[in-house]
């Protein structure tokens, strides 16, 4: 079975998010008490006493500059924490977040979306993964919470190492 790894938002995409945001806000960090944000930065849950903001995102908007897509209504900009600074970036390549039910969405190169499909254990991500990129019309997937629709990192294909996520800066 092919192995499938999550893509956080780049480094030079983050430190934009931290001077504003996709909807032009400045970074408005907080110390998080509790613990347990999905950070997108890190793919890992934040702990108690962490530095984190949310921020508004854009995934498709900032991969449609660079690849000259044009996501239509697809263009979607929501809520994501990330850390207040630089962090380290993931800590191996497992999927995170598949305790829950999670949407997996299906795009194409031109950006728009192909369908989707629920995950509800976390066995099933990496058959889901497989499935929809074994369709030559998906260039990527998004992983996205259920309940709030919540982007949470993305999945392209393997020649595709530098995806939507790891758009550099200028690209809003």
């Amino acid at each position: 079975m092919t192995t499938h790894t999550a893509r956080p938002i780049a480094p030079a995409v983050l430190e934009e998010l931290r001077t504003a945001d996709d909807a032009g806000r400045p970074l408005r960090p907080v110390t998080d008490q509790e613990g347990g944000a999905p950070l997108r930065c890190c793919l890992r849950r934040s702990a108690p006493g962490e530095r984190i903001a949310l921020v508004s995102y854009a995934p498709l908007r900032r991969w449609a500059a660079r690849t000259d897509a044009d996501p239509g209504a697809y263009d979607e900009q929501g809520p994501v924490f990330i850390h207040a600074e630089e962090c380290a970036g993931p800590d191996g390549d497992a999927l995170p977040f598949t305790n829950s039910h999670r949407a997996l969405r299906r795009y194409s190169a031109d950006g728009r979306i192909l369908g989707g499909r629920l995950v509800t254990d976390a066995d099933g991500f990496q058959p889901a993964l497989t499935e929809a990129l074994a369709d030559p019309e998906v260039e990527l997937v998004h992983v996205r919470a259920v309940e709030y629709g919540c982007f949470l990192y993305e999945v392209g294909r393997p020649h595709d190492a530098h995806g939507p996520a790891a758009d550099g800066p200028g690209r809003a």
